[in-house]
């Protein structure tokens, strides 16, 4: 869907060789072990247990020899324990939603922020966003980052924010059709949700000023940009972030090839690991992403286990490297009777049959001392055979996958909505 005329627009650190570009990395990991380690107390005990400290660091490979970080780490140290300055330096508190434990905490420096709102500004940017161009922002704000991350990047930019938040869906499409938005950054799954109410009230959503999605926070697969692209006739890119190592901005797809996530590596240094032994994989290999902050002050976090499934690739429209698109998190992976199974790989599998509608819950039991996966998926409104599409969909992920499902097709809006991140999995396994 890209103009013909379009033309990338980079920065200096988007021009750099890869030999340069490995030169920076180096000098600025040197700076964010040595600042961890000084003013990080948890982070040195790490160290220390592991019998390594800065002057280990000799080349980018020796950043394997320090220990890895995760969830579980930063939560021992609830809530500020992990911050590397003073709390009079900290410009501002963020915090994960906590769903699945202690919420983690994560602090910025006002250089932080400055930081963070350049790579988001980058992300918009790469996926063809360009200054004057509205954004209509339908993350949530608040303790999430998604909103004001992208909040304060489009404004770098040059960008008019629309700072919507998430919910009132109505009220979303009206001041898409008021105000004429050119680029809305908002998860996949609730433009799904938007998309439904264009079509509740009969409006066709290819006749909005909308030119450009920016869509994370949630796994999402290409059936769904195709049928996004589709429904609006926009550009659907993907963006990348944790709040615990920044928030969003911290890969994003170039609108030009659609090829999967550039890293901006000039800030964040990234490995792919065994999940389960946690040895280093070569580049092209999938397995857990690791990502290393290269310039935050506040909380630094050196080798973080983001649970993302995903393989490192060359660069394209980028010299730095890419992130295939995210298969799943290592902490969702389903096992069902020795199978491997991810959510995004039921998903781009319904998205295919007919009569199905992109909205669906897994949902995990034990009967009998076996694990059973049963799929909960909206019907389409049109549809006219619902046995037929449940049996379409659990012969193909037997095909597919080679795990055995059971399939229950609902009346369209039975599923629950999210207004932020969709919650795909229900575990009543007890």
């Amino acid at each position: 869907m890209v103009a013909a005329a379009y033309t990338p627009l980079l920065d200096d650190a988007e021009k750099l060789s890869v030999a340069d570009l490995r030169a920076l990395q180096f000098d600025r990991l040197r700076w964010s072990i040595g600042h961890a380690f000084d003013k990080c107390a948890p982070y040195r005990a790490l160290c220390e247990s592991a019998g390594v400290g800065p002057a280990d660091l000799t080349a980018l490979e020796d950043l394997a020899k320090f220990p890895m970080t995760g969830k579980a780490e930063l939560r021992a140290a609830y809530p500020f324990g992990f911050f590397a300055c003073d709390m009079d330096q900290v410009a501002r508190i963020h915090a994960s939603s906590g769903t699945t434990g202690q919420p983690t905490v994560v602090g910025y420096t006002r250089a932080d922020l400055d930081t963070w709102a350049t790579v988001v500004a980058r992300s918009i940017r790469a996926a063809g966003g360009r200054p004057g161009m509205k954004v209509h922002v339908a993350y949530g704000y608040g303790l999430f980052t998604g909103g004001l991350g992208a909040h304060y990047g489009a404004e770098a930019l040059g960008c008019p924010v629309i700072p919507m938040s998430g919910g009132q869906t109505e009220k979303q499409v009206q001041l898409i059709l008021d105000f004429e938005p050119e680029i809305i950054m908002v998860t996949p799954s609730y433009m799904l949700s938007i998309l439904d109410e264009f079509r509740r009230r009969g409006l066709d959503p290819r006749a909005t000023a909308l030119k450009i999605g920016i869509f994370g926070a949630e796994p999402w697969t290409d059936a769904m940009r195709a049928e996004i692209e589709d429904a609006f006739a926009i550009d659907a890119v993907d963006i990348y972030g944790l709040s615990e190592v920044i928030g969003p901005g911290i890969a994003n797809e170039c609108v030009e090839t659609k090829d999967g996530l550039t890293l901006w590596e000039d800030h964040f240094f990234p490995e792919i690991i065994d999940p389960e032994t946690g040895a280093p994989l070569p580049d092209g290999t999938p397995g857990e992403l690791v990502l290393t902050s290269l310039t935050k002050q506040a909380m630094p976090v050196i080798r973080y286990r983001t649970r993302d499934i995903t393989c490192l690739l060359p660069g394209t429209a980028r010299t730095m490297r890419r992130l295939a698109r995210v298969a799943g998190r290592s902490d969702d992976m389903l096992i069902i009777r020795g199978v491997n199974v991810f959510p995004s790989q039921i998903e781009e599998i319904l998205l295919a049959v007919p009569g199905l509608a992109p909205h669906y819950q897994l949902e995990v039991s034990r009967p009998d001392r076996l694990d059973q996966l049963h799929v909960v998926v909206e019907a389409d409104p049109a549809a006219s055979d619902r046995a037929a599409a449940a049996e379409t969909l659990a012969a193909r992920v037997k095909t597919l996958i080679g795990v055995t499902v059971t399939v229950e097709v609902v009346d369209p809006e039975s599923v629950p909505r999210s207004l932020g991140k969709a919650v795909r999995l229900k575990d009543l396994r007890g």
